[in-house]
């Protein structure tokens, strides 16, 4: 990601979070998609001298070392907004959301970046977590002046 997109997706993605979950204290998600992300807040929010930390989930428990899925200091009961770069069917929401609930982390909702909507709001409504969508796949294309696929 850019020096600018990760100014700007920080800027947003902790407006966002401020706006609608002010107990968040953690963000983060699956790896690889949701890391620059939540690092991108995590920056933002120091910056704003009110910081939320990140950590990253790996894709299977490291078999190695301290054998940890959760990287970054993750408490149990800490405050956590779920991050995600693109929801399309949810499928790897569920798997970050279900690694946070097995480590008891408070789950307060999800954030993608781009929702393609095709499923995933609804995966994650049924799960019962809040979804901030910062930008749809069409108003991307949308805005890119393009057609919208069918």
């Amino acid at each position: 990601m850019s020096a600018e997109g990760q100014f700007l997706v920080g800027r947003v993605g902790l407006e966002e979070i401020r706006r609608r979950h002010t107990e968040a204290r953690w963000v983060g998600g699956l790896t690889l998609g949701a890391d620059p992300i939540a690092y991108a807040i995590a920056h933002s929010s120091w910056h704003d001298g009110e910081p939320l930390d990140a950590f990253t989930i790996r894709k299977s428990t490291k078999e190695h070392g301290t054998g940890r899925r959760i990287e970054g200091g993750l408490p149990t009961d800490a405050p956590t907004v779920v991050v995600e770069d693109t929801l399309t069917t949810g499928a790897s929401t569920l798997e970050a959301i279900e690694v946070l609930e097995e480590h008891r982390a408070r789950i307060l909702g999800v954030l993608t970046l781009v929702n393609r909507e095709e499923g995933g709001s609804e995966a994650v409504a049924r799960a019962g977590y809040p979804l901030i969508t910062l930008f749809t796949a069409a108003e991307l294309i949308h805005a890119s002046g393009k057609a919208v696929p069918e």
